[in-house]
């Protein structure tokens, strides 16, 4: 379970939910935002307040109860995490070195695939929790993430709960995407938009936690400084071979690229395209760079001579690109084709090779 923790850019709003009650005061609460921001932490740090018997005046656990070393331990009799079994088995291999324990995380005893979203079961087990009474007779707390991963029926099998919520049950829901839940949920909860930090205060913050060149990690994150924590150090040579790649057109070649890239995480791959295609247009519009500030000359070229309609196409093929990332039929023609589609929008008198 990831670690419960209030982040600097988080306090106003900290003291806000739990100096005015407004937690106990509804019975869902949603919170979205940005993925990268720190809103699970933000929830489990909430959660754990609520449970925690002895908080400190500005509501935070104390960390020291039987309550709090349940929680930690996730143990807590009155908490329930409901996650897509996929990031429960990813989190579960955080700390394993070797590639061979990762992929073992990565597939259930079955040998099949962990799936990738909240089902009506995992909803319909929270039954005998929630209406049974609860220990201590205390509030009970239910936290959901990301939202948007329970699929239509566990959806609804959730708003039958919210519309008859049980006494002293919280429900919380954290979200990447807010348009993406159903708006009858959305009806019965409190949303709550959390805040992320300035780049000053994330530079500063990842400055504290030893990264070395944080401008480069949150460039690389879209600005998340989560993210920009977690950034695969191994995929760094990756990266800047592809950014080479991008800034030669007349040496670009999508199948010999394809063939370096096509056992990496397509996702991430298809972020760094994105995220070069994204500043192309924001130079071409605006003169600003976002991501790729040591490339600045070279977009500012590239960028003169696009055309926009055709980038536009585009940009609209990564966004397509980028939802079927996780689950290609074959990795190596995924990538051939993304990079075929950019060199022809791009560079459309170029050729491979």
């Amino acid at each position: 379970m990831a670690t419960a923790e209030i982040f600097p850019w988080q306090r106003v709003i900290w003291q806000q939910a739990r100096q005015s009650g407004s937690a106990q005061r509804h019975h869902a609460l949603l919170l979205k935002g940005r993925r990268g921001i720190g809103k699970l932490g933000f929830a489990l740090a909430l959660a754990k307040s609520i449970l925690c018997g002895q908080g400190d005046a500005a509501g935070v656990a104390c960390g020291k109860c039987q309550d709090c070393y349940w929680f930690e331990q996730g143990l807590h009799p009155n908490f329930r995490l409901l996650e897509p079994e996929a990031l429960s088995a990813q989190e579960g291999a955080t700390d394993k070195d070797d590639e061979e324990n990762r992929r073992e995380a990565g597939s259930t005893k079955s040998g099949r695939k962990p799936s990738q979203q909240i089902s009506i079961a995992q909803i319909r087990a929270l039954d005998d929790f929630i209406y049974l009474s609860a220990h201590q007779a205390r509030d009970k707390v239910v936290l959901i993430h990301p939202a948007e991963a329970m699929n239509t029926a566990a959806a609804n099998a959730l708003l039958k709960k919210l519309e008859e919520p049980p006494p002293e049950v919280l429900f919380i829901l954290v979200t990447h995407n807010v348009s993406l839940i159903p708006p009858t949920v959305l009806s019965r909860c409190r949303q709550t938009a959390m805040p992320g930090p300035d780049h000053e205060m994330a530079k500063d913050w990842l400055i504290h936690q030893g990264i070395t060149d944080p401008d480069f990690h949150l460039a690389m994150s879209g600005f998340s400084p989560l993210l920009a924590l977690q950034y695969d150090e191994r995929l760094a040579a990756y990266h800047t071979d592809f950014i080479q790649c991008l800034c030669a057109p007349e040496r670009f070649d999508p199948i010999e690229l394809a063939e370096k890239l096509h056992k990496l995480d397509l996702s991430s791959v298809t972020g760094w395209l994105q995220k070069w295609c994204y500043d192309l247009m924001s130079c071409r519009t605006s003169g600003r760079v976002r991501y790729h500030l040591k490339q600045v000359a070279v977009i500012r070229q590239q960028a003169a001579v696009i055309d926009p309609v055709a980038f536009g196409f585009l940009w609209r093929n990564l966004i397509a690109s980028q939802q079927l990332a996780r689950h290609p039929l074959n990795p190596r023609l995924f990538l051939e084709a993304m990079l075929l589609t950019y060199m022809n929008s791009v560079h459309p008198a170029g050729s491979a090779g």
